[in-house]
């Protein structure tokens, strides 16, 4: 039986010498057996719940220990039902008094169900030499449940009844994440499945084959007419196809029809309108699986935050903390994060966030219904030395929240391209999309080469089904595709690979923010992704001239060489450096760096212009 090492919990400064190797070298000696794929990525799934299990309960436990300490006072007991919305029944005990506070769906048959371990929670701090305990987890109503009990010296206690949903909650990311199951749900949303680049039918059974499939809505149709059609022309459509307009962008339409399906709609408009593209409406997926701003020596810098030390092995094994000697980030650098929106008002995010919009109901805020937009603006910009949860690779730069999924995780081609162009008009310098599918959609291919020609720097994973059949819009030669690794500087287990793969980056096990004021170990190269646009947006502040095509060149050429020499399919140029790539991008030498390329670049633009 296999079994992947857990993830060391590695201290600033330690070597990867001393990393436990990992299993995929041995897992690629063998033909490629999907089982054992099932069986990696059950495995990982498991390593994130305990570790998101571990931290919820240590963050209980800090809020409810400065609770008793700070003493409180009459209706203060409240405030940690506000704080920790995940408490669902709390009793505290000062003097001869006792205050008892509730949430409103708590039910009779959850106390009931709860009592004994209440009663062993309130034994627990009244016996002499304890201070209150931890229960193990019980289920009620397909939920998971723990007590915990404290006792400070001031002789105040408290009690309390804790929902674990969140660990569940990671387990059913994980799933759709890591493609273990089929995902999305054919049927939903009218979907249907084709083999990438044929749009051959195909059926996704089972998370194997979401490695060979790309999604779209069977009723919709994208079109981008030469010429756009008429007021008079649209009715005569609506008429003809029983069409509505779903969205439009310039000369892009997505039409819906309810009589037709879309092999019959892109047929119909190649014959008689002739456009420069009717496509598929594919469906994109998420990919998962201070100090004063100025010179600071952070040489010997262990951040103080919660989670730094026994979980984020992944900021010193890309040297983040020495990067930070050259800058740690700039409040005038944005990152748009195209996801599934961000709890804005998160405690370890709060005073990071910019306007963002909500593409899928603009009436809406782009708030996170799912949980992997937060997790991903937090590996991007969670406070840092604040004594809160985890530390982001960024001091200043601003998350600005554009939510192109909805609470499924899934979202259309035209979401994310109008997020795109959204967070461009608005000011973003980096855009981080952690999603794709397998089919290029040329409405998509548009607004990224409208962001890149407007200077965006723009990052997305490259997917968690092993294969290296290019995943879009990761693929694009506007955007730096990347690829995960795991704490051993391999290339994870679940992780895309390809000749597109630019730059890799850590992505196993990576703790971050997550709804509800909370904190979760996810994994995915939707992890790895966040952490190069990060970089991305560090190296825009140490070096604000410095344009897209530069800041992409510096990226590769600065980064760690593994795998085999030179540039290969599982980790692009190599692991990215924070350190190395804002030495590079401040040093004296930063131009003779990069001076090859924009050679390259200059002549190629006189050889493409046409002759007078």
């Amino acid at each position: 039986m296999s079994a992947i090492p857990f993830v060391p919990r590695i201290m600033p400064g330690r070597t990867t010498n001393e990393v436990a190797p990992s299993p995929v070298p041995e897992y690629r000696k063998t033909a490629h057996d999907p089982a054992r794929e099932a069986h990696f990525k059950q495995q990982l799934v498991l390593r994130d719940m305990e570790a998101t299990a571990r931290m919820s309960r240590k963050q209980i436990e800090r809020d409810v220990v400065r609770f008793l300490g700070i003493g409180g006072k009459i209706g203060s007991v409240e405030s940690l039902l506000t704080l920790h919305p995940e408490i669902e029944y709390v009793e505290w005990k000062f003097g001869n008094k006792t205050e008892k506070a509730s949430d409103k769906t708590v039910t009779d048959s959850l106390m009931k169900a709860a009592e004994p371990h209440l009663v062993a929670a309130r034994k627990s701090i009244t016996e002499k030499g304890t201070s209150g305990h931890t229960s193990q987890a019980f289920m009620h109503d397909g939920k998971s449940y723990f007590t915990i009990s404290r006792k400070a010296n001031n002789g105040h206690s408290l009690v309390a009844l804790v929902s674990s949903e969140v660990v569940q909650s990671v387990e059913r990311h994980q799933r759709r994440n890591l493609r273990i199951v089929p995902y999305p749900a054919e049927g939903r949303y009218r979907i249907e499945s084709v083999i990438p680049g044929t749009n051959k039918d195909t059926t996704v059974r089972k998370g194997e084959d979401n490695g060979n499939a790309s999604h779209y809505s069977i009723d919709e149709i994208v079109v981008k007419f030469r010429k756009p059609p008429t007021e008079k022309q649209l009715l005569e459509l609506r008429r003809e196809l029983d069409l509505t307009v779903v969205r439009r962008t310039g000369r892009t339409f997505v039409f819906r029809s309810k009589k037709h399906e879309m092999k019959t709609l892109q047929l119909y408009f190649k014959k008689k309108w002739n456009p420069e593209f009717a496509e598929p409406h594919y469906i994109y997926l998420t990919n998962d699986i201070a100090p004063a701003s100025g010179k600071s020596d952070f040489t010997n810098f262990v951040p103080n935050d919660t989670f730094y030390s026994q979980y984020q092995w992944n900021l010193p094994e890309i040297a983040t903390v020495n990067g930070w000697n050259v800058t740690m980030g700039s409040k005038d650098i944005v990152v748009a994060v195209l996801d599934t929106g961000v709890q804005a008002d998160h405690p370890d995010l709060k005073g990071r966030i910019v306007k963002g919009v909500n593409i899928v109901d603009p009436s809406a805020q782009p708030d996170d219904d799912v949980g992997h937009g937060t997790h991903v603006a937090g590996i991007i910009a969670a406070e840092i030395n604040n004594n809160e949860g985890v530390a982001g690779m960024t001091w200043y730069t601003k998350i600005m929240p554009v939510k192109v999924l909805d609470s499924s995780g899934a979202g259309s081609t035209y979401s994310v391209a109008e997020g795109i162009i959204w967070a461009t008009d608005h000011g973003a310098h980096v855009i981080n999309m952690s999603l794709g599918n397998y089919a290029g959609a040329e409405f998509l291919h548009d607004a990224l080469k409208y962001a890149y020609e407007r200077g965006v720097v723009i990052v997305a994973a490259s997917g968690n089904d092993n294969t290296d059949r290019p995943g879009y819009p990761a693929a694009y030669p506007e955007v730096i595709g990347v690829s995960a690794t795991d704490a051993d500087e391999t290339r994870a287990e679940y992780s895309n690979y390809g000749d597109y793969i630019s730059v890799a980056a850590p992505g196993t096990s990576i703790p971050s923010t997550y709804p509800g004021s909370r904190y979760a170990s996810l994994s995915g190269t939707s992890m790895a992704s966040p952490h190069v646009a990060a970089l991305a947006s560090l190296v825009k502040s140490a070096k604000p001239s410095l344009t897209n095509v530069q800041i992409a060149d510096l990226l590769r050429e600065t980064a760690k060489d593994l795998g085999k020499k030179g540039k290969d399919i599982d980790f692009g140029y190599g692991q990215i450096d924070v350190n190395a790539a804002l030495q590079a991008a401040v040093g004296t030498n930063v131009s003779l760096q990069l001076f090859p390329q924009q050679v390259r670049k200059e002549l190629q633009k006189l050889v493409d212009q046409p002759a007078p």
